[in-house]
C-alpha cells in the first residue's frame, strides 16, 4: 500500500485522513496541507487497487477491504489518532473506531457511507459510479461538487479510467445492502465524534443521513455546513480543516 505519511508542524495528536472509492490520497492534497500545521504527523493512506497502491491479487470486497485497512493502520499508527473519513473512507474509518477503539481518538466523518441501504438506494448509487465516458464522469462531478467545476472537462478522462478499475469495479459488484455499519455497532463508538453532511450532498441517499442521525450515539456532532457537497475537502478545504481542528481542540482537554 501507498501512505503519504509527513511530519507535521502542530501539536495535536497524528491525523488519519480515509479516501472514497475511485479515489485517493492525493485528492486531499490541500486539506493534508492545510492540517499538516496542526498536528504532530499527517498519514493519508491509499486503498487497495486506488492511487499508487498495488492492485490486490483477489477481488476486492468490503470485507477484505477493511481487513487490509484495519492492519494498514494498526501498523501505522503508535499513538490514538484523529480519524477522519470521507465517503467509503467514512466507512472504513467506523469500522476501525468501533473495532479499535483504543486507536481512536476522536472520529470525523464527512459524507459517510456505513449505513444499512434499501434495495433500491444502492441500485441508484451504484448507477453513478457507472461511467462509460467523459460525459458521463462531468455528470459524476457536477454530483459531488457543491457548485460545477471549471475543470471538469480536463479531468474527466481520467476519472472515466479510475472507475474502471479492477478494484473499483470487484468492490462495486460486491456491495449489499447489509454492507454497512448496524446501529448495535454504531451506539458503541464511544469517542468524540463530528458528523458532517453537507446541505448540497447529491450523491449518497438521504436516507443516510436519516439512518446516522438516529444511530449515531447522543454525544455525536451534527452537523448540515452550506456550500458543501459530497466531498468537503473539494469545495471548501480551508474551512473543512478549521472545523476538524477545532473540534480536535475542543477535546484534548
Amino acid at each position: 500500500m501507498h501512505v503519504l505519511d509527513g511530519k507535521g508542524h502542530g501539536s495535536l495528536p497524528p491525523i488519519v485522513v480515509l479516501h472514497g472509492i475511485t479515489s485517493s490520497s492525493v485528492a486531499f492534497g490541500p486539506l493534508l496541507a492545510l492540517l499538516q500545521k496542526h498536528t504532530r504527523r499527517i498519514i493519508a493512506p491509499d486503498a487497495p487497487g486506488h492511487g499508487f497502491s498495488e492492485v490486490p491479487r483477489v477481488p476486492l470486497q468490503p470485507e477484505n477491504l477493511l481487513e487490509n485497512m484495519t492492519s494498514a493502520l494498526d501498523q501505522l499508527l503508535d499513538e490514538p489518532a484523529i480519524v477522519v473519513g470521507n465517503s467509503l473512507g467514512g466507512a472504513i474509518a467506523l469500522h476501525y473506531a468501533a473495532t479499535r477503539p483504543e486507536r481512536v481518538r476522536n472520529l470525523v466523518l464527512l459524507s459517510p457511507a456505513g449505513a444499512l441501504w434499501s434495495e433500491e438506494d444502492l441500485k441508484r448509487l451504484l448507477r453513478a459510479f457507472r461511467m462509460e465516458s467523459p460525459r458521463d464522469a462531468r455528470n459524476f462531478l457536477n454530483t459531488i461538487y457543491h457548485r460545477k467545476p471549471w475543470f471538469a472537462p480536463l479531468i474527466a478522462a481520467d476519472l472515466v479510467h479510475s472507475s474502471k478499475r479492477p478494484a473499483v469495479g470487484s468492490l462495486l459488484e460486491s456491495a449489499t445492502p447489509n454492507s454497512g455499519a448496524t446501529p448495535e455497532q454504531l451506539a458503541t463508538l464511544k469517542m468524540p465524534i463530528l458528523f458532517w453532511w453537507g446541505r448540497s450532498e447529491r450523491l449518497l441517499p438521504a436516507n443516510d443521513f436519516t439512518y446516522f442521525s438516529k444511530h449515531l450515539p447522543k454525544h455525536a456532532i451534527i452537523e448540515r455546513p452550506e456550500g458543501i457537497g459530497h466531498c468537503p475537502h473539494f469545495d471548501d478545504p480551508r474551512g473543512t480543516c478549521r472545523r476538524i481542528v477545532e473540534f480536535a481542540q475542543s477535546n484534548m482537554l
